[in-house]
């Protein structure tokens, strides 16, 4: 199986178990073992370290130092988009910060693929200027989207992204992330109606996920 042709199936949640599965496999696919090489270089750290949901945690999982560089969006773009394009979606979004280059980069990457899907941004919270947004980009109520992110724990970022999305008349499709830290995530978020992907898992870095 060459690298294009395997880069076509990938992997989704279960939704009668939340675990991630795989629709075949993906590993002799030098793109995907290139960007794990990168992630674990780049992006995965050791120590003691607080992570947004209030848990420890031994390793933090810093998303940004690999797509801001220039080899890792060159990456994430293709291989996030490969993971969606079945989607019947019209734009992807996703929650500042770690999800601004995602977004930017699978945008840049479905035009090549000619299945354009416009990007935006949601913020934490309204603007207090300018014209007072809290989803920045081209957005239209009533589209179906499709939320992404670097990395998924609990799923508190992803959630507040879909919940400003609904209110904002977009009817989210799907969630997906580039690392599941197996943590609850993907249960939280199908307990939304979002059904939820990922690019790799955390075992893929040889780590175990909490019991």
């Amino acid at each position: 199986m060459n690298a294009h042709a395997a880069s076509a199936s990938w992997r989704r949640v279960s939704r009668r178990t939340g675990r991630v599965i795989r629709f075949a496999t993906v590993k002799s696919d030098a793109r995907w073992l290139r960007l794990r090489d990168v992630l674990r270089e780049r992006s995965l750290k050791f120590g003691n370290f607080v992570l947004r949901s209030g848990k420890a945690s031994s390793y933090f999982f810093d998303g940004k130092q690999t797509t801001l560089s220039a080899e890792g969006a060159a990456l994430v773009g293709p291989l996030m988009f490969e993971l969606i394009k079945d989607l019947d979606v019209a734009a992807v979004g996703g929650p500042t910060l770690g999800a601004d280059p995602i977004v930017t980069a699978v945008a840049a990457e479905s035009f090549r693929a000619g299945k354009p899907l416009d990007a935006f941004i949601v913020r934490k919270e309204t603007k207090d200027h300018g014209i007072g947004d809290r989803i920045a980009g081209p957005w239209r109520a009533g589209q179906r989207v499709a939320i992404l992110e670097d990395a998924l724990t609990t799923g508190s970022a992803i959630k507040m992204a879909v919940e400003a999305a609904r209110e904002a008349g977009m009817v989210v499709v799907a969630a997906a992330t580039i690392v599941d830290r197996l943590e609850g995530g993907a249960d939280n978020l199908r307990a939304l109606g979002v059904e939820c992907r990922a690019l790799y898992t955390i075992r893929d870095f040889g780590i175990e996920p909490p019991g």
